[in-house]
């Protein structure tokens, strides 16, 4: 029998029309789609996949979530990606092809990667297929490049003080800083300032989408997981 071959599809930041078509085609043709998930501390289980593809009219029976416990070691995700990787395998050697999807870029902040180095080690075919990230999505939304000529963009997940996010700046026109839910005590002294312009978006793509560039409005937000400020320097200062 002919093995399967595996592809890894990016969906893009929420709004259902922002896949490619390559990745939307592929989704309508294979015959699986294993998708992430978020076991939350209530037991209750989210994916932002899942809403996604809602959009796609797929066969429910060809989805299979992989949920994972939301915790910032992730000690607790490499079990869950196993498992999940022995059963694709065992599509593969059945001649299934298989999807994994992902929200935004599978290349960029995507866990991606962690079954993308499983299947490395097989001789098992894998394609990727890339999409728009949530700060594509945010530059477009407020209709301001994140860069011209020469110009820098620096990109920072999970903000450990105020200090980096200086050093940034410094070198950057251009600050993007993603996961910013649990870290606004570092960022709020900065953007305070005169000489610097800043967005903040929420689960852009979607109906619930969020943004705003006053510091006001932020402050009265509870800031979700799906969060991000795109933060330039004003040169007019």
């Amino acid at each position: 029998m002919e093995k399967g071959k595996v592809y890894g599809i990016s969906l893009g930041p929420g709004d259902p029309d922002l896949i490619t078509l390559k990745g939307y085609k592929l989704l309508q043709s294979v015959d699986k789609i294993y998708y992430p998930g978020s076991i939350f501390q209530d037991g209750r289980k989210s994916s932002y996949s899942l809403q996604i593809m809602e959009g796609y009219d797929l066969p429910e029976e060809k989805l299979v979530g992989f949920y994972m416990e939301m915790t910032i070691d992730r000690v607790h995700v490499h079990p869950v990606y196993e498992e999940a990787f022995q059963k694709i395998k065992k599509d593969v050697s059945e001649g299934l092809d298989v999807a994994i999807v992902c929200e935004g870029d599978l290349s960029t902040y995507s866990s991606f990667s962690y079954l993308l180095e499983k299947f490395q080690q097989t001789d098992i075919p894998i394609s990727l297929v890339p999409g728009i990230s949530s700060f594509h999505l945010g530059a477009a939304e407020i209709q301001q490049p994140l860069a011209l000529l020469g110009e820098t963009i620096h990109v920072l997940p999970i903000l450990k003080s105020t200090q980096v996010l200086e050093d940034a700046l410094k070198v950057s026109d251009t600050v993007v800083l993603m996961k910013i839910r649990s870290v606004m005590r570092h960022i709020q002294p900065i953007l305070e300032r005169e000489e610097i312009n800043f967005t903040y978006c929420e689960k852009l793509g979607t109906t619930e989408q969020f943004m705003t560039s006053s510091l006001d409005k932020l402050q009265e937000r509870t800031i979700p997981y799906f969060s991000l400020l795109i933060i330039k320097k004003n040169k007019q200062a």
